[in-house]
């Protein structure tokens, strides 16, 4: 770590820890949502569908706030970005703690708590610790931040559920409220780092990235298949607890389950991080939607029992947000990082879609049917089409990052 890459008394380490915190408390709260899922409709006399919308709402705003986000990060830096989206998280979950009316609540847990989520995202602060390292190095990075997520969610979801168990939803929302507010000093850590390593020195405009992006066919492919993740992460997350309970075990296992997703995805996502520095990130994205396609088909198939369950939390826990390290990667060594927030904020849209899409119509699905077995399906489908549609992807970097490199 040389002194170059040393800005002020924020060393590359201090901005990579604080990305890690930041991470960890953004991702880990936003995660557990799907907890208050029965106890909430329950209280409020409300539909699963109801609730759904607003979680649904939620990723939308995550989705559409965060390139707006990424690229004030990219030029103002991201400690000011995260600062003001902590502020907003942290007032859209108090705000869901005393929404009595269903357009109250779309408000709060779907506009403003949404929008919180965009400024506060675990992806600004992954920029930012790969604009201090150089491009060695960049990937092992990447997966260590989206790790730090996973531990959030790890934390969270036993947490969550014994503060609900313990002083009821209601109060649960305050105190996780509180604990998002967390991420205003934490925020003061991450300057506005300077990129290191092949494009240093790049004067290229956003409007002239943004264009060479969308006219890179890898780029399309990259942001198409990325839909996916989406749909698969948003619709466990959310459904995943009231659909154990449905099927006649503990809300317990939700909760435990949730936290072994987040555990097995530490090492699924630093090892997609360390695996993605030596060998194709392509090919390492169109195995682990495939992966995810033969998983949930087991699940189905088996019996639900205990260890069933677990036993899938685990192995989606592996396959979970490793996609993230591999999609960010491919990104920063196509294109560079001068405006890797930006255009990684692009590629996330299509993942929010799909994540409206998951969250939304597993609680449709469920109202209209009583079963989420369409939706597990529909993930197998979209599974095997993802792994498709990442294969034809060029990784190579561009003609003008390869003359700087040079």
């Amino acid at each position: 770590m040389s002194k170059a890459d040393t800005i002020g008394w924020r060393t590359p380490l201090v901005i990579i820890i604080a990305g890690c915190l930041v991470a960890m408390i953004g991702f880990g709260a936003r995660s557990t949502f799907g907890l208050y899922l029965d106890p909430l409709t329950a209280a409020r006399g409300w539909t699963r569908e109801t609730f759904s919308l607003a979680l649904a709402i939620q990723n939308l705003m995550w989705g559409l706030g965060l390139p707006i986000a990424g690229a004030l990060a990219d030029r103002f830096g991201a400690a000011k970005v995260i600062f003001v989206g902590a502020l907003i998280y942290g007032c859209g979950v108090y705000g869901m703690s005393i929404a009595e009316t269903s357009s109250m609540f779309y408000m709060t847990a779907g506009v403003i708590t949404g929008t919180g989520v965009a400024f506060t995202a675990f992806s600004l602060a992954m920029a930012a610790m790969a604009k201090v390292v150089g491009i060695e190095r960049r990937s092992m990075v990447l997966g260590l931040g989206t790790a730090a997520g996973s531990f959030g969610q790890v934390l969270f979801s036993p947490l969550s559920q014994g503060f609900i168990s313990a002083f009821g939803w209601q109060q649960a929302l305050v105190l996780q409220a509180a604990i998002v507010m967390l991420l205003i000093p934490l925020a003061l850590l991450l300057p506005a780092a300077r990129p290191t390593g092949n494009d240093t020195g790049n004067e290229q405009t956003l409007s002239a990235a943004l264009s060479e992006a969308f006219g890179h066919r890898g780029f399309v492919l990259l942001t198409l298949g990325f839909f996916v993740c989406g749909f698969h992460v948003a619709f466990i997350t959310v459904h995943f607890p009231s659909y154990i309970k449905d099927i006649g075990l503990a809300a317990s296992v939700g909760a435990w389950s949730l936290a072994i997703i987040g555990l097995f995805n530490i090492a699924g996502s630093f090892l997609s991080g360390i695996a993605g520095q030596r060998y194709s990130k392509k090919s390492g994205l169109s195995f682990i939607y495939l992966a995810r396609a033969v998983v949930i088909t087991a699940m189905l198939l088996l019996p639900k029992t205990e260890l069933v369950i677990y036993s899938f939390a685990a192995l989606m826990g592996l396959l979970w947000l490793s996609t993230v390290p591999l999609t960010t990667g491919i990104v920063a060594q196509v294109f560079g990082v001068r405006y890797l927030a930006t255009l990684f904020g692009v590629v996330f849209l299509s993942h929010q879609i799909g994540s409206f899409l998951g969250v939304w119509l597993g609680g449709r699905l469920y109202d209209a049917t009583g079963s989420y077995d369409g939706m597990w399906w529909a993930g197998v489908f979209f599974g095997v089409v993802a792994a498709i549609v990442h294969w034809p992807i060029n990784e190579k970097p561009l003609a003008r990052l390869q003359g700087s490199a040079a």
